[in-house]
């Protein structure tokens, strides 16, 4: 028969135990850094066949607005935290200077769109260029450098912590920045 001080620890415990969930769904964990940067793919690529299905004028210039700030934010990040510390960690002298070119190369066709308004063939075939190269890119990385950043000693829960603070920070900023273009009009 059990007695009082083992009934009495039972209930610690139970409550102890009642109380962890709680606690661990109360806090947001961020992602590591490859599912953080594959969602922010999948949700690019989204964006993209939303833009192919719609036919408002109006709609494709607010869905090509959210892919250039997505791209752009999601191009710093990579290039701030991540390529370094592949290129250090995987002594890699091709796949992340290729991918800094692409990078620049999206990033110039976003300065061709950005702001534009969406008439004339060009513009289209700008935004298919775009959704072309970052689909090209997309899978040059996840299925080459990821595999092998996977395989490396990097931290990605760590990185992920990084990846996703700078993200919210950038976002708020090209945020901030827009709310001043729109107040200036």
């Amino acid at each position: 028969m059990p007695t009082q001080a083992t009934t009495a620890s039972r209930k610690t415990s139970t409550r102890r135990t009642a109380a962890t969930p709680r606690r661990a769904t109360a806090v947001k964990k961020a992602p590591d850094a490859i599912t953080l940067l594959r969602a922010d793919h999948k949700k690019v690529n989204e964006l993209f066949e939303q833009f192919k299905k719609t036919r408002s004028a109006a709609k494709k210039k607010q869905i090509v607005s959210q892919i250039c700030l997505e791209l752009t934010v999601h191009a710093q990040i990579e290039e701030e935290i991540l390529y370094p510390e592949v290129q250090a960690a995987l002594k890699d002298k091709e796949m992340v200077p290729e991918a800094r070119v692409e990078h620049q190369s999206v990033k110039d066709l976003i300065t061709a769109v950005e702001g534009v308004e969406p008439d004339g063939e060009d513009y289209e075939a700008k935004i298919t260029v775009m959704g072309e190269w970052v689909k090209h890119h997309v899978k040059e990385e996840q299925n080459e450098m990821f595999p092998k950043v996977k395989k490396s000693r990097l931290d990605l829960v760590e990185m992920g912590e990084r990846l996703q603070q700078r993200k919210e920070a950038l976002l708020a900023e090209k945020m901030a920045e827009m709310a001043d273009k729109g107040l200036r009009h």
